[in-house]
């Protein structure tokens, strides 16, 4: 337990009262534009290196209860390593977003009439800077609002000039290392953006379909038209460029027309009919129809047969002039219903069935995504996995949880070849230029392509219009960000980073391209261990979302908000009346009144201790009131302690004529091991496990019963001067320390607490975030103490319970008895009798030797003494047996009700899923108080 601290500030030495009450508002962003404009989030020191990469939000973005999670855990661990001494780094900075900030603008500019094309790409990339300076910044801002505590003054932005060299660097390389290029592949293309997108922006999700059953005739050299075959698709359209059918190897009922052709309908086109181990012989007739060009699966099917591809689509998903001329233009939905009608006209129609089917739209865009056949740029990224795979392999790279690895290899080991190009304006263009006869050249501007290939001023050059992926760029981070292509002191401190905090949902994604480009380009991993969260979910498990109207602003909960605003939040935008009507009627159940103003130390509090490993995270806002609460714990319980010890002799000047208490003995000896164990969670990335030890021993036992313990040392004359310094110098220090130990966690009501209470511990600097962390003392433990007032507690709780059974007051003093074999209890009351005739208010405490006469007494047991209280003239037998009487009945009554109200399948089926659960929560405490009732009843009426 450490008093020393850095060198004094003028605020800290003045110590001083707090508030009477806590209000985070009041001093929550006072504080942290100190902290910023002071620099303290800078690192410092000549420590260990420690840093974390911040996984880089959307520059559009808002804070959603995601990322309040994730930068939580983030500054918990960054706090956490700073006090230790170590150099920390939190590298913070904001992603480009290609195609989120673009559709920004672009709708902006939609407003004004206008389109990009209008402006052209020079002027509209200006545009999107604008945007960016201006109004760019919504998402740090709210991270500063979380008490967040990177190295703001090293911010960094994938399209930054310096990021710009590193992205052009690594393309170059890679491709003169023939790692990257240019090809006519299938991608998903979005028909609203025009671009292709990755899997991570697309959303597949089940909805109501149809299967259309399909005559297609033999070829008449091969039987037809009398003889056919029927495929069931749920894409009719995409027949037109069918290039195959085929059915399982296996199958008896195709083996004699395995390759023979059919003639394609509407079309006239003759095509196989091949054999391959994908198809299903079980699923609808065994006859699948090959579409290589629009279809993944098809796709490699095509390519195992060498079928050709042909591309019926245009890039807006209309149909173009490969196919026959009734159907050029038309839109694709459009010809689905037009070819079902020809194939019905035709005699061709087998059947319609309803079917359910996982639909692809694109996350932004809301439209179908179609697989769609393009030239793009690509990354060989077989090679890069390979050495990916091992290094997680050789432990080199840890996942915590561990089985996130799996998910890793499972991805890693089918990697197929990573479409990098984007059909868009913002972004980083992607360094290649062509000249008249379609080469390529790739170099970092036009000049140094001509220099490099001794191109002449006649040869004329156009660059790529395309971008690069986003995930490209943020692949770079962890060493983008530290000044690289060049080898910065900041690349060489920082890099390898050490802890990688991210969802699951982009391992593959972000985590596993940061792994391959890092081993590639720097020869080292680009952090040490993947600490992989679940995601935030609402308090009944379902995702959050605006559809479901169960979105959660942090911000919300900080500040607080009325209902009418977070009506108008949930719904913004909502074109459905019913859904909106539902959402409104949810939220009026769940918030009554809105949303209480609870702060940011609560929210943080809330989020850690849900943070099990890996788990999804269920979260209930009656988590963060409670929260509120222990922070509010907190603040009283150190007023409490300056009210005591202010103005008097603490042990801050290194005193040591003082005494120990019992009770101070163990407080400082629980308190070791609550450092133990925070430490332990925090380093294990337990932060549930390291909360709950912190939020233990504040409340249940410095505060519960610490605190309680002091009051007959403080304020009577049977302690000595000695045994009164020594508990005042016990409460400071424990509660100095306890700050140093929750400040990683409740950074803002333990820096304004600290301010004050740091002198009187003799420690001094100037802000607790540089204070060093507590470590366990052995030297402190003391077994004995902790047995003894364990011994104590269980004897006063005995007591107040019996108390609480029999309807006895507070303020009435209670004569005491007991009664045991043990003679470590009789010698426990007489040491410690003192602290029980105050802690539990007793009129006096006997030990009963063995055959004293026992009057008629309520009973309970404290391990294996007996305590009994005499009841003569403590209660009314006959007016306590009415009064209970009397309640039983008024329980039983709302029981009855509710049991109706619940068992009323109309009411549980049409009232709000929270009214319900509430109302069932209700009928559980009636049931649980009921029959505690009935047991009090029947003790009394044994003592009548």
């Amino acid at each position: 337990m450490s008093d020393n601290t850095s060198a004094s500030n003028s605020d800290a030495a003045k110590g001083g009262s707090l508030a009477k009450t806590y209000q985070p508002a009041d001093i929550e962003q006072p504080r942290y534009q100190e902290w910023e404009s002071k620099g303290y989030f800078a690192p410092r020191g000549d420590g260990d290196p420690f840093c974390v990469m911040i996984p880089p939000p959307n520059v559009t973005g808002y804070l959603h209860m995601g990322h309040g999670f994730q930068e939580s855990i983030m500054d918990c661990l960054i706090r956490y390593h700073r006090m230790k001494g170590d150099q920390t780094l939190w590298q913070v900075g904001t992603d480009h977003a290609g195609i989120a900030t673009q559709m920004v603008v672009e709708r902006l500019l939609g407003a004004e009439g206008k389109t990009r094309h209008d402006l052209g790409r020079e002027k509209f990339i200006e545009k999107v800077w604008e945007w960016k300076e201006h109004s760019g910044g919504q998402i740090t801002r709210q991270l500063r609002r979380l008490g967040a505590s990177p190295d703001w003054s090293t911010e960094r932005f994938t399209m930054d000039e310096g990021f710009y060299e590193a992205v052009q660097e690594v393309f170059i390389r890679l491709y003169e290392d023939d790692l990257i290029y240019r090809g006519k592949r299938l991608v998903n293309w979005d028909p609203a953006l025009k671009t292709a997108v990755s899997d991570l922006e697309v959303i597949s999700e089940e909805e109501d379909g149809k299967l259309w059953h399909l005559r297609y005739p033999l070829s008449e050299a091969d039987g037809g038209p009398e003889r056919y075959l029927i495929v069931a698709t749920t894409r009719p359209e995409t027949m037109l460029g069918d290039t195959a059918v085929a059915v399982n190897p296996n199958d008896e009922r195709y083996q004699d027309l395995i390759g023979k052709t059919i003639t394609l309908p509407m079309v006239g086109r003759e095509i196989p009919i091949i054999a391959d181990d994908y198809v299903d012989p079980e699923f609808g007739t065994g006859c699948v129809k090959i579409t290589p060009a629009h279809d993944f699966n098809d796709y490699e099917m095509g390519q195992r047969h060498s079928l050709p591809m042909i591309n019926i689509f245009d890039d807006t998903a209309h149909l173009n002039d490969q196919v026959p001329e009734k159907y050029q233009s038309m839109e694709r939905f459009a010809a689905r219903k037009q070819l079902v009608e020809d194939f019905e006209a035709a005699g061709l129609l087998e059947k319609i069935e309803p079917h359910k089917l996982k639909v692809p739209r694109g996350d932004r865009s809301g439209v179908v995504i179609e697989p769609y056949l393009t030239d793009q740029w690509y990354v060989r990224t077989q090679p890069l996995a390979d050495e990916a795979i091992k290094t997680v392999e050789g432990g080199d790279i840890q996942f915590v949880p561990k089985q996130y690895e799996n998910m890793y290899f499972s991805w890693m080991r089918d990697i197929q070849d990573w479409c990098i190009s984007r059909q868009l304006w913002w972004g980083h263009r992607i360094p290649a230029w062509y000249d008249a006869d379609g080469k390529v050249y790739v170099g970092k501007s036009e000049a140094d392509v001509r220099a490099k290939h001794n191109l002449g001023g006649d040869i004329t050059l156009s660059q790529d219009e395309d971008v690069l992926d986003t995930w490209f760029s943020s692949g770079l981070w962890t060493f983008g960000t530290l000044g690289w292509p060049e080898e910065t002191e900041r690349l060489k401190t920082f890099h390898p980073t050490s802890v990688l905090v991210t969802g699951f949902d982009i391992i593959f994604f972000w985590v596993a391209r940061m792994i391959m480009l890092t081993l590639y380009f720097r020869k080292e991993v680009p952090f040490k261990t993947v600490y992989v969260h679940g995601l935030v979910r609402d308090s009944h498990g379902q995702k959050m979302s605006k559809s479901k109207g169960n979105v959660l602003d942090p911000i919300d909960l900080i500040d607080g908000i009325e209902l009418p605003p977070l009506l108008e939040k949930r719904t913004a935008g909502m074109m459905q009346p019913q859904l909106k009507a539902k959402i409104e009627k949810q939220t009026k159940a769940e918030f009554e009144d809105g949303i209480a103003a609870y702060g940011t130390d609560a929210l943080r509090f809330t989020y850690y201790s849900l943070a099990s490993t890996g788990r999804d995270i269920n979260f209930d806002v009656g988590r963060i009131e409670g929260f509120r609460n222990f922070c509010n714990k907190i603040w009283n319980a150190a007023n409490y302690v300056l009210m005591n010890c202010e103005g008097k002799p603490c042990g801050e000047n290194g005193e040591s004529e003082y005494q120990l208490t019992l009770a101070d003995r163990w407080i400082i000896a629980r308190l070791q091991q609550t450092e133990a164990a925070v430490i332990e969670g925090i380093e294990t990335y337990r932060f549930d496990l390291a909360s709950q030890a912190l939020y233990s021993f504040v409340w249940q036992e410095y505060c519960s019963w610490y605190l309680e313990l002091c009051k007959p040392v403080l304020n009577s004359d049977d302690y000595s001067a000695e045994q009164k310094l020594g508990t005042r110098r016990t409460l400071v220090r424990v509660l100095e320390t306890v700050l140093r130990l929750a400040h990683p966690f409740l950074p803002y009501v333990t820096e304004e607490i600290w301010q004050r209470v740091a002198p009187l511990a003799g420690a001094s600097g100037e802000t607790i975030m540089y204070a060093p962390y507590p470590q366990a003392d052995a030297s402190k433990a003391d077994e004995q103490a902790i047995a003894d007032i364990e011994w104590l507690k269980e004897v006063i709780t005995t007591i107040r319970n019996i108390r609480g059974s029999m309807n006895i007051s507070p303020a009435t003093k209670l004569p005491v008895l007991c009664k045991g074999e043990s003679t470590d209890d009789q010698q426990r009351l007489s040491a410690n009798s003192q602290f029980l005739i105050k802690l539990a208010n007793l009129e006096s405490v006997t030990w009963l030797s063995a055959g004293d006469e026992i009057p008629p007494c309520a009973t309970g047991l404290a391990g294996d003494m007996e305590i009994l209280v005499p009841m003569a003239g403590l209660i009314d037998v006959t007016a306590e047996m009415a009064r209970l009487d009397k309640e039983i009945g008024k329980l039983n009554n709302e029981i009855k009700r509710l049991s109706g109200k619940l068992g009323n399948d109309k009411f549980v089926a049409n009232a709000p899923e929270a009214v319900v659960a509430k109302e069932r929560e209700k009928l559980a405490d009636y049931q649980t108080s009921l029959a505690k009732l009935n047991d009090q009843k029947a003790k009394i009426s044994s003592l009548a």
